[in-house]
């Protein structure tokens, strides 16, 4: 049975929805949580301590450990004063689930900068903010576990998500580098993309009894894989919605390799554009500044 007995987590919007169900899980199995939450409403507005205290309250009656924060993830602040709180309660951080978020949804020609602003500011620089102040804890103990929460709004789209699909995205350009860095200190660092029935998806008028089946619950077993000691997966984005599961990764094709000491032209270019786009000719995108490029080029002076 996969357990977090000694581990101390940080979960982030952990009032209600995904986080909550986070938070219960990983207590049930022995870790100690912090629940964050600010308790504002789903366009980020407000503040109400008792979302993130009666969480802490069902941990506790059910024999677990765990104690609220209410600050902000989008100020640097408030994601040390997060992680900060697990430093001060237990001596250290072992997980970090980064599921804090905002909706501030309108079509690109609708959409006003400052909704962009607030909403990179709670997904992509709260994620930051947190992970930046765990980071080091982690990296001098020799162990760590961070998931960040991305969408499918990020990774296909989703119209009138412009501000919070390109937030979601950030946050797997900061997971890809994180893995490598983190590799070899023991610290994964990992997505979850997820599909549940909460107050943030409530209204996005979808099926009824489509959405019933996306339990909230549902989607914790893999995040919770995702912070145990068994997991070696780093770099990775998981999908989890209704019960299935899968992984979202970037693929680049074989591509063609012109001459770069003769030069190129537009015309060659478009030449071999149906060849540069074959899908079926594709590999996972290679980690690291290099990416193909050597190996293209060792296929030319072959």
């Amino acid at each position: 049975m996969i357990r977090f007995d000694g581990k101390v987590a940080v979960v982030t919007g952990a009032g209600a929805g995904l986080g909550r169900e986070h938070a219960l899980l990983l207590a049930s199995r022995g870790a100690k949580v912090v629940v964050n939450d600010l308790g504002g409403a789903v366009n980020g507005e407000g503040g109400d301590k008792s979302p993130a205290d009666q969480v802490v309250d069902e941990i506790k009656a059910a024999g677990g450990e765990a104690v609220a924060n209410y600050d902000s993830v989008a100020s640097r602040e408030g994601g040390a004063a997060i992680v900060q709180t697990a430093i001060d309660t237990w001596g250290r951080i072992d997980i970090l689930i980064c599921n804090a978020g905002v909706l501030r949804d309108k079509s690109f020609a609708k959409a006003e900068l400052d909704d962009f602003e607030f909403v990179f500011g709670v997904h992509y620089f709260g994620t930051l903010y947190c992970a930046h102040a765990a980071w080091k804890h982690m990296i001098e103990q020799g162990f760590g576990r961070m998931v960040f929460t991305t969408s499918i709004a990020g990774t296909s789209g989703n119209f009138g998500q412009s501000n919070y699909g390109s937030a979601k995205m950030g946050m797997i350009g900061l997971m890809n580098t994180l893995a490598i860095e983190g590799f070899k200190k023991n610290v994964k660092v990992n997505c979850i993309s997820p599909g549940a029935l909460t107050r943030m998806t409530g209204n996005l008028g979808m099926d009824e009894d489509f959405m019933a089946k996306l339990r909230p619950e549902l989607v914790s077993p893999a995040v919770a894989y995702l912070c145990s000691e068994e997991c070696e997966a780093t770099g990775a984005t998981i999908t989890a919605a209704a019960g299935g599961y899968g992984r979202v990764h970037m693929f680049e094709t074989r591509g063609v390799q012109l001459d770069p000491k003769a030069g190129v032209t537009i015309e060659q270019f478009a030449e071999n554009f149906a060849e540069i786009s074959d899908l079926s000719k594709a590999d996972p995108c290679t980690p690291g500044a290099e990416g193909k490029i050597q190996e293209r080029l060792d296929k030319l002076a072959s």
